[in-house]
């Protein structure tokens, strides 16, 4: 099994070294993000709006503030547990394809085919998509505009970070750490605001909170983990990473101890300043902390702060997407221009535009007529039940897939090995298969649309299939 003629093409992307001009040569990824930029990555992504507007939901079904700030724990912990295994899986197998190429080479190319679909489809371009609008709601409002501006503004951010993107891998770089610097620091302001000038909300003005209880629990897990989510695209930045795997494991450690540390001080402020059942009751909890600190300015210091932040989710999704997708067009060659790099540019081009073009669609879509953006909703808690499903089933298998790989792959290089592995993948696994019971439970259609269009996938598949046999 260590022959690497024996294995898929898309595992085959593992990268070589750059060229002395610093481009990638034609074939090549080059070796271009530090570990500095790997981080600010994986924290742009995950530090999205939904901070901002989901830890309401948390504190809703939660309850009580210690629930409220265990809930929030049990998400760093459960997210540490998957980097646990990702950190083998990306070092040992680290790749442009990232979750793509371990799937390939555990389950084969059926499953790869479908999560690749699944990412382009619903899971990558539903969460561009809505955060997207997001930035525009939050934009047009800063602005002063009104409907269609959200939408626009949202096309127009996908539009110009696409293009960064395309640009190359140093210009998508910077713009991703001054995006994450800049929410950084606008999310230890909301801290320090709210931990150490806002006066709480006096007592007899505060909202009764509710009682704890597991099925609370669990609907709180469900937007825990969701604003938590986006660690795992570390898997994409492997195959770009000067250093690994030394400093795969920094990327891990860092971008996830950074974002537990920033939510647990954010939800912190939060429940000191309005209370556990106002937090929950809140439908804008940052700015109403804010608010209670700055006046009036508040609301759009905070909103500033939200469409930055969607920015730099965006961007961050739109980088890691399009290597997933490049990587399905190295397996199959009826959508073999998924696969090409830019010569010159040394990017995913091809790949970057369509995963785009898609979320692009989803974007315009839901504004066509009432009934549609009513069947597809166009925020976040939408986006939630949109994806939810798909995402825990693949993320479930990814987990697993540190057992089966070391069944089948046994004399292969591991320079890090999982610590506790049943353990720890076990508390992943477990997690992935309540999450996916949870999130199909959730809601009604959502779900069923986003599971309706992953079996979709299996039309291109097949038709691939036939075209290769052929």
């Amino acid at each position: 099994m260590n022959d690497r003629s024996s294995l898929p093409a898309a595992s085959n992307v593992e990268c070589s070294s750059a060229p002395s001009s610093g481009q990638a040569a034609p074939g090549h990824v080059a070796r271009h993000l530090s570990v500095f930029d790997a981080v600010c990555l994986i924290v742009g992504i995950v530090v999205g709006a939904g901070i901002f507007a989901l830890p309401s939901l948390v504190a809703m079904g939660a309850g009580p503030a210690w629930a409220v700030m265990l809930a929030w724990v049990i998400g760093g912990f459960i997210c540490l547990c998957g980097a646990l295994a990702y950190g083998e899986l990306a070092t040992t197998y680290g790749s442009v394809g990232g979750e793509y190429s371990f799937l390939h080479r555990a389950y084969g190319p059926g499953v790869s085919f479908l999560f690749a679909w699944a990412r382009a489809s619903v899971i990558q371009s539903g969460t561009i998509a809505a955060t997207g609008y997001i930035f525009g709601i939050y934009a047009a409002r800063l602005a002063g505009l009104a409907a269609p501006a959200p939408m626009l503004l949202a096309l127009g951010a996908v539009a110009v970070l696409t293009a960064c993107n395309i640009a190359g891998l140093r210009l998508g770089a910077w713009t991703q750490n001054v995006l994450t610097a800049a929410k950084v620091v606008g999310v230890g302001g909301v801290i320090a605001l709210g931990l150490l000038v806002a006066q709480p909300v006096a007592p007899e003005q505060r909202i009764a909170a509710g009682e704890a209880s597991l099925s609370g629990m669990g609907f709180a897990m469900i937007f825990v983990l969701y604003t938590l989510g986006g660690w795992n695209e570390a898997a994409y930045v492997a195959g770009e990473l000067r250093g690994r795997p030394r400093a795969m494991l920094k990327v891990l450690g860092f971008s996830i101890g950074l974002i537990t540390l920033l939510y647990l001080l954010v939800n912190l402020a939060y429940l000191r300043v309005l209370g556990a059942g106002g937090v929950a009751a809140s439908k804008a909890v940052a700015a109403d902390v804010v608010s209670q600190a700055l006046g009036g300015t508040g609301a759009a210091a905070v909103s500033l702060l939200v469409a930055i932040s969607a920015l730099g989710a965006i961007d961050g999704c739109i980088f890691t997407g399009g290597r997933a997708l490049s990587a399905v067009g190295d397996d199959h060659p009826l959508l073999g221009r998924l696969g090409r790099w830019h010569e010159r540019l040394g990017t995913p081009a091809t790949a970057i535009l369509v995963q785009s073009g898609i979320a692009a669609a989803l974007i315009v879509v839901p504004n066509l007529s009432p009934r549609l953006r009513e069947v597809m909703g166009e925020d976040l808690e939408a986006a939630v039940a949109y994806t939810a499903p798909v995402f825990w089933t693949f993320l479930l298998l990814c987990g697993l897939s540190v057992f089966v790989l070391r069944a089948k792959d046994p004399q292969r290089e591991r320079p890090f090995r999982t610590p506790l592995a049943p353990l720890t993948v076990g508390v992943l696994s477990l997690a992935c298969l309540y999450m996916l019971y949870r999130s199909v439970l959730y809601k009604t259609w959502s779900p069923a649309v986003g599971l309706v269009v992953l079996g979709l996938g299996l039309i291109p598949y097949f038709a691939s299939r036939r075209r290769n046999n052929q």
